[in-house]
């Protein structure tokens, strides 16, 4: 596994739960005080303990974390950069759903050695979506439905979501967009926003 899945969920326990829930995973882990390296490799099986782990300590099913990592990916300040990459992808949800099929290759463009599961966006009618996730990666439809309800919420959208799995073996999230303009969305500018401004862009 890429060092920047574990890492991902490394800060998402520090800046979630804070500094003395992660001591406490990293303690079981035996790791250093450093934690994960962003940009090193390690074996699945470490990354499957370290979410055992996250699950025990924090007391909630294993789905659920999942999905609040997904949800801290694109909604907390330290994880900015992850929203901006997805935000440009369209200037509505629905135009961001179209552009998700796209996302594995923009991902490997910022960081080569990642993979992400092949995504594929099927509109069945309209304002309804099957997005089937290609299964790589334990867990990963999980983090995606997190990310896309945070996503919804940052657009403005009211959106609901499911997920199942389709007899090929891929995970499949269910989307029904029932309002793309239900809420006001968080302010979005292709530049990057710089000094006092940066607040108020956030």
């Amino acid at each position: 596994m890429h060092g920047l899945v574990n890492r991902s969920i490394q800060c998402f326990v520090r800046d979630t739960y804070g500094t003395g829930c992660w001591n406490r995973v990293a303690a079981v882990l035996d790791l250093g005080p450093d934690g994960f390296e962003t940009m090193f490799s390690y074996d699945d099986a470490v990354t499957q303990r370290l979410m055992d782990e996250v699950v025990r300590v924090l007391d909630k099913p294993h789905d659920m974390v999942l999905e609040d990592v997904g949800t801290y990916l694109v909604s907390h300040p330290n994880t900015e950069s992850i929203r901006r990459l997805l935000r440009f992808g369209g200037e509505t949800f629905a135009d961001f759903l179209h552009s998700l099929e796209d996302l594995p290759d923009r991902a490997r463009l910022a960081v080569p050695e990642l993979r992400l599961p092949c995504l594929d966006l099927v509109e069945e009618s309209e304002g309804r979506f099957a997005l089937h996730v290609e299964n790589l990666h334990p867990g990963f439809a999980f983090v995606l439905v997190g990310v896309l309800r945070a996503m919804a919420d940052d657009y403005g959208a009211l959106a609901l979501l499911d997920q199942r799995m389709a007899p090929d073996g891929r995970y499949v999230v269910d989307i029904s967009l029932l309002d793309s303009a239900f809420a006001e969305g968080r302010r979005f500018t292709l530049a990057r926003p710089v000094g006092p401004a940066k607040e108020a862009a956030e």
